[in-house]
């Protein structure tokens, strides 16, 4: 009984292993060929596989086998084979053992649609120079071989139980999320916290503009009242316009820094406008009086002022400037000394 079940077992597996192999062979891919021979020449056209699926590349090989002293001339690229596209194309030509020359192209192709299809039939030329045969036919240049073509389907990928109709619509699909991540409450939070920032915001921006206007009145009365120190020093004839220039320095600069209208008020209608600003104290207003008084005598009353009142006046409009302007810079005070020097000078 054992020598049986040993005898069996090794016919079981070759069995198997047969029919594995023969399971295997059944579904390597099969190719479609075709043979023509012409004299000392035969061709061979193979194209792989035989039923291709749409998209794949198919591969097509000719193959022409020529006796020694034969010359073989291989169609041109692509020749009939417009009707699909060439994807790769090698070419090749050697000797085999025998003599013979094995010329051969191989294209790679994409056909275009599914369904059947068709390889047109190859044309092969070539000429004999064997010793005592005709090169070619009289009156041509070359012997002809045409071989048959092949025929073969490309299938689609999609399978023949689908349906051909398009079905209706199922209807209106709701919107992910619905009712849960609505925008308007995130819309809404802003507009209250805008609400409630926006009057400090426009608070910062309007100060920052005020500050902006009063370092640009500072700078443009003291750019003059530089020029106007670097100028030489008027004689008797030129005083009352250099007191009309100084003047008019301290009087812009009170326009643009306190928003007075001062050119078209009298000395005495300005000090009581600028007597009701907040930001002037009482030493700068009686500063201001005092200028504005000496340069009225030196202009309507004909005054003629000794150097010294001259360099008093120039270092009250100095001293009001820097002094009624915000955020000073770390150098007025240099200035103002540099100012005071000059005028002493």
């Amino acid at each position: 009984m054992t020598e049986r079940r040993h005898g069996v077992g090794p016919r079981v597996a070759a069995a198997a292993m047969l029919l594995l192999a023969g399971s295997t062979i059944g579904t390597a891919a099969v190719a479609l060929d075709t043979t023509a021979r012409a004299g000392p020449v035969e061709v061979r056209v193979t194209l792989s596989p035989d039923e291709p699926l749409i998209g794949d590349p198919v591969e097509l090989h000719i193959e022409a086998i020529a006796e020694p002293g034969v010359e073989v001339l291989m169609p041109d690229f692509g020749e009939a084979l417009d009707r699909f596209r060439v994807v790769d194309f090698v070419p090749r030509e050697r000797i085999d053992d025998q003599g013979r020359t094995a010329a051969s192209q191989r294209y790679t192709l994409q056909i275009p649609a599914s369904g059947e299809q068709r390889i047109p039939s190859i044309l092969v030329e070539f000429v004999d120079r064997r010793p005592g045969h005709d090169p070619a036919p009289e009156g041509q240049d070359a012997y002809e071989l045409l071989t048959e073509a092949i025929a073969f389907t490309v299938q689609s990928v999609v399978p023949d139980s689908a349906q051909a109709e398009l079905s209706p619509p199922l209807g209106r699909l709701d919107a992910l999320g619905a009712g849960t991540d609505s925008p308007w409450p995130w819309l809404a939070a802003f507009a209250l916290a805008m609400a409630a920032i926006g009057p400090l915001v426009w608070r910062a921006i309007r100060r920052a503009r005020e500050r902006a206007a009063v370092r640009s009145a500072w700078e443009v009365a003291r750019a003059e009242l530089d020029a106007l120190l670097a100028s030489p020093h008027p004689g008797p004839d030129g005083i009352d316009a250099y007191f009309v220039t100084l003047s008019g320095i301290v009087r812009r600069y009170l326009e643009a820094r306190f928003a007075v209208r001062s050119p078209e008020l009298t000395t005495e209608r300005f000090l009581d406008e600028v007597s009701g600003s907040p930001e002037l104290s009482d030493e700068h207003q009686a500063l201001l009086r005092d200028f504005l008084t000496q340069c009225d005598l030196v202009k309507f009353a004909h005054a003629i002022p000794t150097q010294g009142s001259v360099r008093q006046a120039v270092a009250a409009a100095g001293s009001f400037i820097d002094e009624t302007r915000e955020a000073a810079p770390e150098d007025s005070g240099d200035r103002k000394i540099a100012a005071n020097e000059e005028v002493a000078a």
